[in-house]
């Protein structure tokens, strides 16, 4: 089983990215099953039913997201339309959409994901994601051993205690959310690939894929200002993971396509 997981997508030059590389990934990696964060797909904030539209047969098959997931409005009654998109699963379970699931790829094979919002320096309440993943693991483990965890958050001590928390149990526990590709790539001893961020798609020149005039402008005085999304010069970071029939990881690698 070949896994390819996608950054953060962000805004319409990471959606044209998408559109334009991931295909290609898939046939030159003999893929399975592809999922993408795409929590900044919409101008850089939440998602939308357009951007879903334009995405349709990216080569895309799950989408998780993050904090951002409600940042538009029309989202919180249209992602039940969207079936492969998931919001965090310990956001409060009186809010829509889910945040786990099993798919099929087109082999027929089944893959769970499930997506997680961290705590530690994050601003959204949500439940324990330690306590929420336990629960939903043993769940999903049932159906397949094929399991990977989007873990969108801020503290890498967060992820890596997630990632050895989860090792044995998942295929891969690969965090989102701070737009840089961490260089810490490794398979636990249990079997578990890990990597602190996947990084994002979104333009070399810039702030974590906003215009960097505002951004420096914004901590040097402090001022409110809008922090556009860079459209031009993409970067699209990904991370490919190779598991056993037993849903234990065998390899994972970081890609890079501009």
């Amino acid at each position: 089983m070949k896994i390819l997981f996608i950054g953060d997508i962000v805004g319409s030059g990471g959606r044209m990215a998408v559109k334009e590389l991931v295909p290609r990934l898939r046939e030159e990696y003999a893929c399975d099953f592809c999922v993408a964060n795409g929590e900044n797909m919409a101008a850089g904030n939440g998602y939308s039913r357009s951007c879903m539209s334009e995405l349709t047969d990216c080569g895309v098959d799950v989408f998780t997201s993050g904090d951002h997931i409600w940042d538009q409005k029309e989202w919180p009654g249209a992602i039940v339309d969207y079936p492969n998109v998931l919001r965090p699963a310990n956001l409060p379970s009186i809010q829509p959409g889910k945040g786990a699931g099993t798919f099929r790829t087109k082999s027929g094979l089944t893959v769970g994901v499930v997506n997680l919002l961290g705590r530690t320096f994050v601003q959204v309440p949500s439940d324990s994601p330690f306590e929420t993943s336990e629960r939903l693991v043993e769940e999903l483990r049932k159906e397949t051993p094929f399991i990977l965890v989007d873990f969108h958050a801020e503290a890498t001590s967060e992820k890596i205690a997630m990632g050895r928390f989860l090792d044995g149990r998942v295929t891969a526990v690969l965090g989102t959310h701070t737009h840089v590709p961490t260089a810490d790539e490794q398979i636990f001893p249990k079997g578990t690939a890990f990597q602190c961020d996947v990084g994002m798609v979104g333009a070399r020149e810039s702030v974590l894929g906003r215009s960097i005039e505002p951004v420096v402008s914004k901590f040097l005085t402090g001022m409110p200002v809008r922090f556009p999304v860079e459209t031009e010069g993409i970067r699209l970071c990904a991370t490919l993971v190779t598991a056993n029939e037993n849903g234990r990881a065998t390899a994972i690698e970081r890609i890079v396509r501009e």
